[in-house]
């Protein structure tokens, strides 16, 4: 079995609680996997020299809408001239999307997914939600599963057109005959439990039908105002509930003890112009915290993690070590996987080489491209031209 070394890292983060951050370090990996942290100078067949940089987990983005086609720029400059967020938004795309060949929404996600290499993402999460029939549901998932094996269904994502005022019987088509197109393409399902999208009641009847399916539980909550999804989340195991903008102490609490994963999505607070959610205070509790893009074209039209990290830490009073674990190890957690998130021996060789000597500069020069080199599963998927990732 050959052994490839990334030698000569200045400063490693393992994310592993025995290893911590391990400076002058050596990364060996076999085949596709982590094999040993070493001091500097460790032997492989092949080496890659990092020349002193920091090597951090490749990011695992656990919340993003990469299939879809059209473009919703318009919306967002108004929306900075002023206008607010409306969940409802949503059906904009889902008239693109629904238009769209499966080859063009494939050639779309293509380019998102290298765009989201390039920043250094290894491992993401891939929503459905913008088809909202059956056949156009069950398109999505079959193409998001082409990129990922965390594939979500999210046919109750809002009420579409065809079903105003008729939310009730939409949601009992998301239950049915939509599931059942989905759900062999998914590992997830999730719900949109806020006002202008699924109320408590629809919302679980929605997570009880994708349970009894065999899919795993994920909710879009709190994010237009307080309500029941954090709750709503914890009450029925949910792997993670997405957004958390609006916590009151009860939901603080709950999640604190529980299993549920509280995730900030800060860009699409960034681009709705909406309040920070307050990590510092999920934190202090307890809970356990995910970071993710959200990437969508409605509101939050990013796959630049760094972005993501550097508004976590300025505006949700995070530092950039607990924002950097969200966004790696947390993300991980969020998605129940253990594969990926840290670089501990076993560990799937998910790696991103920063051009600079700590993850710090993440949020020290935010907008810089400092993502030099991505590898996956061992394999270097991305790298910048630039960077002299020296083999030997």
């Amino acid at each position: 079995m050959s052994a490839l070394v990334i030698d000569n890292i200045g400063l490693l983060v393992s994310n592993d609680p025995e290893l911590g951050q391990v400076r002058d370090a050596a990364l060996v990996i076999e085949d596709g996997r982590v094999a040993a942290v070493e001091r500097a100078g460790a032997q492989g067949d092949e080496r890659l020299d990092a020349g002193g940089r920091c090597v951090i987990p490749g990011f695992v983005d656990s919340h993003t809408h990469l299939v879809f086609a059209g473009d919703r720029g318009d919306e967002f400059a108004a929306r900075m001239a002023g206008a607010p967020y409306a969940a409802g938004g949503i059906r904009v795309t889902t008239d693109a999307t629904r238009a769209a060949t499966r080859e063009e929404l494939v050639a779309l996600a293509a380019a998102r997914r290298r765009e989201a290499l390039r920043a250094g993402i290894t491992h993401l999460e891939i929503k459905s939600g913008y088809g909202l029939t059956v056949e156009s549901e069950k398109r999505l998932c079959s193409v998001a599963a082409e990129f990922t094996g965390d594939v979500t269904f999210l046919g109750a994502h809002v009420v579409p057109a065809e079903y105003e005022g008729r939310a009730d019987e939409y949601v009992e088509v998301v239950r049915g005959d939509m599931l059942a197109a989905c759900a062999p393409h998914a590992r997830w399902i999730d719900v949109f439990c806020e006002k202008g999208a699924f109320d408590e009641e629809q919302s679980r009847a929605v997570l009880e039908a994708g349970r009894s399916a065999g899919l795993g539980l994920r909710v879009h909550g709190n994010q237009l105002g307080p309500g029941p999804g954090v709750r709503l989340a914890v009450e029925m195991g949910a792997a993670s509930v997405d957004h958390c903008t609006y916590l009151e102490d009860a939901d603080v609490e709950a999640l604190a003890a529980s299993d549920t994963v509280a995730t900030f999505l800060p860009a699409t607070d960034f681009s709705t112009r909406q309040r920070y959610p307050d990590a510092r205070r999920v934190i202090d509790a307890g809970a356990t915290v995910a970071v993710a893009t959200n990437c969508n074209p409605g509101s939050s039209y990013t796959t630049s993690m760094g972005f993501c990290l550097a508004l976590a830490v300025r505006d949700m009073r995070m530092t950039a070590e607990e924002a950097l674990t969200a966004a790696t190890l947390g993300g991980a957690r969020a998605l129940r996987r253990d594969d990926v998130g840290h670089l501990a021996a076993g560990a799937r060789a998910d790696v991103a080489v920063l051009d600079a000597p700590s993850y710090s500069h993440l949020v020290y020069r935010p907008g810089v491209p400092l993502v030099a080199a991505t590898l996956v599963a061992g394999r270097v998927e991305w790298r910048d031209p630039d960077f002299g990732f020296r083999s030997a």
